[in-house]
């Protein structure tokens, strides 16, 4: 008798809520390692959470990885859509980079993990990890001057009391799929 084994974590997502995500590149390879690359990863997961009805209140994309805090759908099917959506993304931005690679069906994506935040101080911190985690990976001394990130959208949309009150929040004991080492080629 064989014992199934997951590759992946099961996906719960028959509740809608606000979930922490995080994506990485099969084998932590850097397919998003320039400026021009990174613009097509930021923009496409900005434009499929916005066709899937999520609302992303902080996010943050990488040469290999990315997160994002958001806002499922209030629709009845909840967040049950996430993985329809990343599956679009993942399609999309693996067609694009490979085309740019020349590297015709190569294996982009692995996975994606989520996690319902329903502890207001837990939602807090991990939009603090997530506009800060350019910082946390050395590519910027703040957070602000990284491009392909919400830290400098944040700042300029939410009250400057908002700001210092979600800024204020430790990250170092956010528990995070962050085993990566981002690169940035310019």
């Amino acid at each position: 008798m064989q014992t199934s084994w997951p590759h992946a974590p099961v996906h719960q997502l028959a509740e809608s809520g606000t979930y922490f995500v995080t994506a990485g590149t099969y084998l932590k390879e850097h397919h998003f390692r320039t400026r021009d690359r990174l613009d097509v990863l930021h923009r496409g997961l900005l434009k499929v959470a916005s066709d899937f009805g999520w609302q992303l209140e902080a996010w943050a994309v990488f040469s290999n990885h990315y997160h994002f805090v958001g806002h499922s759908p209030p629709s009845a099917e909840g967040a049950g859509n996430l993985s329809q959506m990343l599956g679009v993304l993942h399609t999309k931005t693996s067609s694009w980079v490979n085309r740019m690679d020349e590297a015709s069906g190569r294996h982009v994506w692995h996975n994606f993990r989520e996690t319902k935040l329903s502890f207001e101080k837990s939602y807090l911190a991990r939009l603090n990890y997530v506009h800060q985690n350019a910082v946390k990976h050395g590519l910027v001394a703040v957070a602000n001057q990284y491009p392909w990130c919400s830290a400098a959208w944040f700042e300029g949309n939410a009250s400057p009391a908002m700001v210092r009150s979600i800024y204020k929040f430790k990250t170092d004991k956010v528990s995070a799929a962050d085993e990566f080492s981002p690169v940035l080629e310019e």
